[in-house]
């Protein structure tokens, strides 16, 4: 018996036999060249052919031909595009998970929270329960804590506060911006200020000035805007100056 890496002969001269199923399958994509066979198996061989394509380049069709044993006809297999050494391939799939950014969320999209996710933490009483748990005795417990109105059942952990506080303190909110740099004030001397709870509130608050730039925005209490609630307008005086140019005064001495 042939070893499987001979190259058929007949399988090898189907040129045309794979370039006219080439083309049948290719329609508007093109096939160009012939570009060489190799073995496949004991009388089945690959042709390829170049794919004229100008959105495909470096790709090749492969069209896979086969003779039965001691028959003389040879018949096509199938045909598929492949990409080829230095093809332009798609981008790595990512998961979607993995893919979603800051922002990303519109409405009727939902993100889970993994469980491993070391953003939070559990929240409730019966935070001694083991992570390795009973998933019905956390059912209960989740059950509980809901009927009696405990609290929520997880919450921010130091890692995701430390995340927020770094990502918030760098953002437009921040200190290090030209918008503070011009601020007449600190936000955190400014009525519009409203002090976060908790630890972050040490760092952090809301803007609820209408007209800032960073209403309803997180802000840190060393960030500014030319919006801070003691500036005052500068004032006038009651009485105007006289005019350079006196236009209103009648002269009655050449009457």
């Amino acid at each position: 018996m042939p070893a499987a890496d001979v190259l058929d002969r007949a399988c090898a001269d189907a040129v045309d036999l794979a370039r006219t199923a080439a083309v049948h399958r290719a329609g508007v994509m093109g096939v160009g060249e012939h570009l060489g066979v190799f073995a496949e198996d004991v009388r089945v061989a690959t042709h390829l052919f170049a794919c004229t394509h100008p959105g495909y380049p470096g790709w090749a069709w492969q069209v896979t031909v086969a003779r039965a044993s001691r028959a003389k006809v040879v018949t096509v297999d199938e045909v598929t595009l492949m990409p080829g050494d230095g093809a332009l391939l798609s981008p790595r799939w990512v998961p979607w998970a993995e893919r979603i950014g800051a922002g990303d969320l519109a409405p009727g999209v939902i993100m889970p929270t993994p469980d491993d996710d070391p953003r939070v933490e559990p929240g409730f009483t019966a935070a001694d329960l083991p992570p390795d748990a009973d998933p019905a005795e956390w059912s209960q417990t989740r059950a509980v804590v809901a009927e009696l109105g405990l609290g929520r059942e997880r919450v921010l952990s130091p890692y995701g506060r430390d995340e927020a506080v770094e990502r918030w303190i760098t953002g437009d909110g921040g200190p290090d911006n030209a918008m503070t740099a011009q601020a007449p004030a600190h936000c955190e001397t400014c009525a519009y200020f409203v002090a976060l709870s908790g630890p972050l509130g040490r760092l952090f608050g809301a803007c609820a000035n209408q007209f800032s730039p960073s209403d309803a925005q997180v802000v840190s209490r060393d960030h500014g805007c030319g919006g801070h609630s003691d500036t005052v307008e500068a004032g006038h005086p009651e009485v105007p100056a006289a005019p350079v140019w006196d236009t209103v005064t009648v002269d009655t001495s050449i009457f």
